[in-house]
Formats: C-alpha cells, sequence, structure tokens
C-alpha cells in the first residue's frame, strides 16, 4: 500500500494509545511504530479470546517486528487506578508521554426503549468518562512534551436530529469524546497542546462492524490503515497550529494529496460498494 508515507516525524515520541490490541487502535500503533516510536499498548484483552483476534501481548509483538518500542498494559478506561498505573509504566519506561490516541470504545446502535442501562453505562463509562480520564492524568506529561497531541476517535459534533433518533445512547456516548476534544483544544491551548478528533467517512473493517453486520461485512468496508494514515498525518503536525478539528479521514486524506482509495478497500474494486460511516454528510464542505 502507497497511501500516507512514512517520514520518521515520530521517531522517539511516546503514544498512548487505548484499545490498541485489534482494529483501528492497533493500525495506528503500527504507522507509529514504523516511525521508531515508542507505543503503550493499553487495552483489557490479556487473554486470547474466543471471537476476538489478537491480545496486548501479540499487538506489542506487531509494534516490535515494526520497529517502534512496545510497553503492554492491561488497561480497562474505566478504572482510575489501572489507567494511572499504565501512565506511570509509561513514563517509567519511556520518560514521558508525547501523544494520547483515545481509541477504545464501545457500540450498541439501539433506539431508546430498547437499550438497557447497563449498556447505557458500559458507553458512556468507556467512551465519555474513559476519555476524559485517560486524558486528565496524560495532561501532566503531554504538557512536559515539545510535541503534546490528543487524538480521540469520535464524530464531528453536529446537531442534525437524525443522529440522536436512531440511537441516542450511542450518539450520547460518542459526542461526549467529541466534546472533550474541542474543550480540550481551546482549555490548553496555551500550553501547546492539540485535541482533535477524527472519523471515518466510510465504514472501516473492525470487530464491531462485525457484530453489527455480520458476515461480509468485509465486503462494504475500508481497511483500518485509511485510519492509521488518516492519524499519523494528523499527529506529525505542529499541535500549536493544529488543533479543535473534527476531521474526516478521506477529506483529510485527499488535502493530503491522496486521490486513489481504492488501495483501501478490503475487497479489491469494491469501492463502490463501501458503506457511508453513521454521523457523516455525503454532501459536507470538504477540507
Amino acid at each position: 500500500m502507497m497511501g500516507i508515507r512514512n517520514t520518521g516525524k515520530l521517531a522517539g515520541k511516546t503514544l498512548f494509545i487505548t484499545g490498541a490490541s485489534r482494529g483501528i487502535g492497533k493500525a495506528i500503533a503500527l504507522k507509529a511504530a514504523r516511525d521508531g516510536a515508542n507505543v503503550v499498548i493499553a487495552a483489557k484483552t490479556a487473554e486470547p479470546h474466543p471471537k476476538l483476534q489478537g491480545t496486548i501481548y501479540t499487538a506489542a509483538a506487531e509494534i516490535d517486528a515494526a520497529g517502534g518500542k512496545a510497553l503492554a498494559c492491561v488497561v480497562d478506561v474505566r478504572d482510575e487506578v489501572a489507567v494511572r498505573a499504565a501512565i506511570k509504566g509509561a513514563v517509567d519506561k519511556f520518560g514521558g508521554i508525547d501523544i494520547l490516541v483515545n481509541n477504545a470504545s464501545a457500540i450498541s446502535l439501539t433506539p431508546t426503549e430498547q437499550t438497557e442501562m447497563k449498556r447505557y453505562d458500559l458507553m458512556n463509562n468507556i467512551n465519555t468518562r474513559g476519555t476524559f480520564l485517560v486524558s486528565k492524568e496524560c495532561i501532566p506529561y503531554l504538557k512536559n512534551s515539545s510535541h503534546g497531541h490528543i487524538l480521540n476517535l469520535s464524530p464531528p459534533l453536529t446537531l442534525k436530529p437524525e443522529w440522536f433518533a436512531r440511537n441516542l445512547a450511542y450518539t450520547i456516548a460518542k459526542y461526549g469524546m467529541s466534546m472533550c476534544a474541542l474543550g480540550m483544544a481551546e482549555e490548553f491551548r496555551k500550553d501547546g497542546i492539540a485535541a482533535n478528533a477524527l472519523w471515518p467517512a466510510k465504514l472501516v473493517h473492525t470487530a464491531a462492524v462485525d457484530m453489527i453486520h455480520g458476515d461480509g461485512a468485509e465486503v462494504v468496508s475500508r481497511k483500518p490503515e485509511i485510519m492509521a494514515d488518516a492519524a499519523y498525518a494528523i499527529l506529525c503536525k505542529d499541535p500549536r497550529t493544529c488543533t479543535g478539528n473534527f476531521f474526516i479521514d478521506e477529506d483529510l486524506l485527499q488535502a493530503e494529496g491522496i486521490t486513489d482509495f481504492s488501495e483501501y478497500s478490503c475487497v479489491p474494486g469494491n469501492e463502490q460498494n463501501i458503506r457511508l460511516c453513521g454521523f457523516v454528510d455525503p454532501n459536507r464542505s470538504k477540507l
């Protein structure tokens, strides 16, 4: 794959990525690793899962093989003690934290009456509260970095009722992540810390997409590498000037000079069948 070329800008930088044992989180980790970055994999999966690929340890091995230095930490982002321990471990091993990627997320696309409160709590505790907690604990170290970035994998904030009506609980949880990006961008602008959000234009093939769309999900999806390339482009930018943005992967990559997206299709030649992602306006203005 061509995509965004590695430039080495993240060499020696330390990334703390939640939910990085598989999917988009792992793809971002591997992209950074090819620059020679240090990557902290903060995720729950320590033992092989019967239905989900990968653990924090298999991801760490891939990161090391790609040219990075990995630290695998068992972390449930709902657990303050575990989050603080992982951050301390990262600082002890690598000397600091430069970049935080809030990728960990839970999803349940249910209408209000079909949403059990345990599902509501799970999504809000992982998505919104988890993002707030991990960001809060990393900020003292990001302040000490010359390249402090927070990147939340969450949608652009729009008040179109359709996105609330379909799956209100999930929307609240994901918008909480986006509000963290918006608020922290302004709050920590004076400290030179960037906070941005990134969301896919079209479906990306992950375990969540498999769960929702079932067999054949890859036919209507792109590879996680499209989000990794977009994240890499953001994280290489100057945090003092690139902050407070709601990026869409495809729009950002077009602005970076990528014109052919066919290489990101899970099934070659199937670009025209890939579905639009939720929260994305097909008539949006581009970068």
